[in-house]
């Protein structure tokens, strides 16, 4: 996803294994599906890994140094494929957990709002 017009997703590794059946749908991704991907995002750089024995990942580095990493296993192309577009939609930003609905740095002196009218 673009912040201020900048696309916040720097790097897509996709790790994979030439051997493993996990890995047959991300290879089937490669072939078909990645080198369109890659022209219709020239800003990003998308590099392949090969790495024997391990179950099939992508990797998206952020330019806020934040990781995520997707695991691919057993997924067809298309599944892939909607994963990478997910990583480079998103900001790369941590997942917080809201306490309340309602968040404020300077809380009100009256009290919270309800729609409660006590008498």
């Amino acid at each position: 996803m673009a912040l201020r017009g900048v696309w916040q997703l720097q790097k897509l590794v996709v790790n994979y294994c030439d051997w493993g059946g996990s890995s047959r749908g991300i290879r089937a991704f490669m072939e078909a599906h990645l080198p369109a991907f890659k022209e219709k995002n020239p800003h990003l750089e998308v590099v392949t890994e090969l790495v024997r024995g391990q179950h099939p990942n992508l990797k998206g580095i952020y330019k806020n140094h934040n990781e995520r990493v997707v695991c691919v296993r057993n997924l067809p192309p298309e599944e892939i494929l909607l994963q990478a577009s997910r990583l480079r939609n998103s900001l790369g930003r941590k997942v917080v957990k809201l306490r309340t609905r309602h968040v404020t740095k300077r809380p009100s002196v009256q009290g919270t709002w309800t729609t409660d009218l006590k008498m």
